[in-house]
């Protein structure tokens, strides 16, 4: 089955990254990468990704130049076949979402899009 990276970027979220990262660690597809990349928050952002820590595959907390910048950072860390970028706020539909599209393998796709 195809490894797929999960890469959310945020900054200053503590009202909204706990509610993306569970949506992203309770899906059913078990070869989901997890990568956060926070932009150094001062907010508790931190002690709320440190509580799922052991969960994720990468994660950091620096100062960047930026959304873009920190989703480079996400990019270069990624060693999944797809990245899906998540930002804090998001959320996928249900925990089945990831499975549903990649459980039959997607392998020939360049890219996969929803509405």
């Amino acid at each position: 089955m195809l490894k797929i990276s999960v890469v959310t970027v945020c900054y200053n979220a503590a009202d909204s990254i706990e509610q993306t990262m569970l949506s992203v660690l309770n899906q059913s597809y078990p070869y989901i990468e997890y990568i956060v990349i926070d932009g150094g928050s001062t907010d508790g952002t931190v002690d709320i990704i440190k509580k799922y820590a052991d969960r994720l595959a990468y994660w950091v907390s620096e100062p960047d130049k930026g959304i873009y910048d920190a989703m480079n950072k996400g990019i270069a860390a990624a060693t999944g076949s797809y990245i899906n970028f998540m930002n804090s706020g998001d959320s996928f539909y249900d925990n089945r979402v990831v499975e549903a599209i990649f459980k039959d393998g997607c392998d020939s796709a360049d890219i996969i899009y929803g509405k």
